[in-house]
């Protein structure tokens, strides 16, 4: 009996492990944008501009938009075991809701610290929370059924990139809600975003639903491993192959550059607003044969990591405010007036603030570390004290 609660403990761990790294990694993209000296003027994927590191640093945080919304969907699903449908329906309603709300009023005002929101963002929390509402009324259907609708959305939705606007001043919302990036002014200092377009996120939390399934006490752990190396090679494999023939996929094909490594990095470049199909293989892939490595894995790192993975909203918005509260010091700290700091793109940065990557690694190492004591401060208080509010913090 012991053995066997072990191993299902373990078996679950290695979603929590995964998620951890995933927000740790995520982190390092928003110190960046925050405390680069080049981010609010150069695209770090850019070939013609990039450096290996600098394009690296950006490269390594698409891992974690994907596979969060990939396993919200499986704890979903895992979280339906101890529920009714009607239950789990009204459960992710509630969610979804709760955060397209907390997209707007909290995460708006953490980024921008703007009590006037004049900057409105839709972002990955509110894609997150539509999808969750989406996917409240498509549970009942059958697992089959939910695949099948996962994967024409993921493999499908790059067919609506010759729909695309080329003048962003153009784009209807409509259409930025759903499928193209677009942000816009729409009054005189007022600003409008839509980051995350819609589609094809749900696809996205209805694959990792599915994924659930091999991941209950039943299931076969030998074969949930056959499962996941096929599908994560297969992916991989998917990646590649139509990344070379460079017709489909993505919004933007790949090109010989300058030099190979500038070439490698062009092929690399893909589409994340919104993921493009090969974006999604080039990240879930390796996430499926993760999960293989991270269920055989017994460390004292696994242990913390973990924590940053079970409280995954409370860490994500105390990480925020973190960083710019340390953006607003270090600002002031190297003598920046605060007209200076009003003139900046969002309210919190001018264009020729910042510091080098050394110094926004160091900077990012030092807020994952700063945060966790917190964050196991919660994990331990959520574990013990099952309040209603706790399953949507």
């Amino acid at each position: 009996m012991t053995n066997n609660l072990t191993a299902e403990k373990w078996r679950i761990s290695s979603i929590d492990i995964l998620r951890g790294l995933v927000m740790i990694i995520m982190a390092l993209d928003h110190v960046r944008d925050f405390f680069h000296i080049s981010a609010m003027v150069e695209d770090p994927a850019n070939p013609a501009t990039t450096t290996p590191v600098l394009f690296f640093t950006r490269w390594i945080t698409h891992y974690c938009a994907p596979i969060f919304v990939f396993l919200s969907g499986t704890s979903a699903f895992l979280s339906g075991q101890k529920k009714t449908k009607k239950e789990l329906s009204s459960f992710l309603l509630k969610r979804g809701l709760f955060l397209m709300v907390l997209e707007i009023v909290v995460v708006n005002f953490i980024i921008v610290f703007d009590p006037l929101y004049r900057f409105i963002f839709f972002q990955v929390i509110w894609v997150i929370g539509l999808s969750m509402v989406l996917l409240s009324f498509l549970i009942y259907l059958p697992l089959r059924v939910l695949f099948i609708i996962g994967i024409v959305m993921v493999a499908g939705h790059n067919m609506l990139d010759g729909f695309n606007y080329n003048n962003m001043n153009e784009i209807p919302f409509w259409h930025a809600f759903f499928h193209q990036q677009m942000f816009t002014s729409y009054a005189e200092g007022r600003f409008f975003a839509v980051l995350y377009p819609l589609i094809p996120w749900p696809g996205v939390m209805l694959l990792g639903y599915c994924m659930g399934a091999w991941y209950v006490k039943e299931f076969d752990a030998a074969k949930r491993k056959r499962l996941l190396l096929g599908w994560g090679l297969t992916t991989i494999a998917a990646f590649f192959i139509l990344r070379w023939v460079n017709v489909y996929g993505d919004l933007v094909p790949w090109s010989t550059q300058k030099d190979n490594t500038m070439t490698i990095i062009s092929f690399f470049n893909v589409t994340k607003y919104p993921p493009s199909l090969l974006y999604l293989c080039m990240t879930l892939g390796p996430a499926l044969l993760l999960l293989i490595w991270l269920e055989k894995v017994k460390a004292g790192w696994t242990n913390v990591v973990s924590v940053y993975g079970r409280v995954p909203m409370f860490y994500y918005l105390l990480h925020f405010f973190t960083i710019h509260v340390l953006c607003i010091v270090a600002f002031f700290a190297v003598g920046r007036p605060l007209s200076d700091m009003a003139a900046g793109n969002f309210a919190f940065r001018p264009n020729d603030f910042g510091f080098t990557l050394p110094i926004v690694y160091l900077i990012w190492i030092a807020v994952v570390a700063g945060l966790y004591p917190l964050c196991k401060r919660y994990d331990t208080f959520k574990q013990h004290n099952k309040r209603w509010w706790t399953g949507y913090l």
